[in-house]
């Protein structure tokens, strides 16, 4: 999408996509090794009552279902961060996730016009309904000055 396709209130969705196991265990042994996320055994004994994914790599699930949603040929370049991180429910091989962000504001930068500023929220869910990740999500455009 182009930034002037973005506005206020607007609802974009993706997905689902699923991770497997082994997408679980390869993330988690090079950026997240706790045990929960490593050890199936282990985690099957632990508080979630088995392997989870990180949450980390929910978000980039989100990231990958943002870009192919809206993304994927705008003129966004980059961000500046995010707020409000929440992994209400774990994420399990297997379990369908799907993307949902609405759009908050849409806006030109007031010091630096050739930037659009987009503000969303961005959450997965489950196929159930439960919610695995909520954020929020500032996106950089690079605009042409008038």
């Amino acid at each position: 999408m182009k930034f002037a396709e973005f506005y206020a209130g607007q609802v974009i969705t993706a997905g689902p996509i699923a991770l497997s196991e082994q997408d679980i265990l390869d993330f988690a042994r090079q950026w997240d090794p706790q045990w929960f996320h490593t050890d199936p055994e282990a985690a099957a004994q632990g508080p979630f009552g088995g392997l989870i994914a990180s949450g980390w790599q929910t978000c980039g699930v989100a990231m990958r279902l943002a870009c192919a949603a809206a993304l994927d040929g705008s003129e966004s370049y980059a961000s500046p961060g995010v707020e409000k991180i929440r992994w209400p429910n774990p994420v399990r091989a297997g379990e369908p996730l799907s993307f949902r962000a609405e759009v908050q504001e849409v806006r030109r930068s007031a010091k630096r016009p050739e930037l659009g500023v987009l503000r969303w929220t961005w959450a997965l869910f489950h196929a159930d309904g439960r919610q695995a990740l909520e954020l929020d999500a500032t996106s950089l455009f690079k605009l042409p000055v008038d």
